[in-house]
């Protein structure tokens, strides 16, 4: 299988932590990557939750509209 080289930008701080991080599990960075692209891909999903903990203005906005909508029997 060919190989390529993927370039990706990471904030300083985060690649020593996470450099750090993979050599006490005596993983390369390269390897933890190609573990983390192989469950994408064998799982069909990024495999662990991604969410926010707040919604962003104009969400929260729209979600309490949507609620008073509901109060008003406009929608169910």
């Amino acid at each position: 299988m060919a190989q390529i080289n993927v370039n990706i930008r990471i904030d300083e701080d985060l690649k020593r932590d996470f450099e750090n991080l993979c050599n006490n599990l005596g993983l390369t960075v390269t390897v933890a990557f190609n573990v983390f692209a192989r469950a994408v891909v064998r799982r069909q999903k990024i495999p662990f939750e991604i969410s926010m903990d707040a919604y962003n203005a104009e969400t929260a906005a729209t979600l309490d509209e949507i609620e008073q909508m509901k109060k008003r029997s406009i929608i169910r």
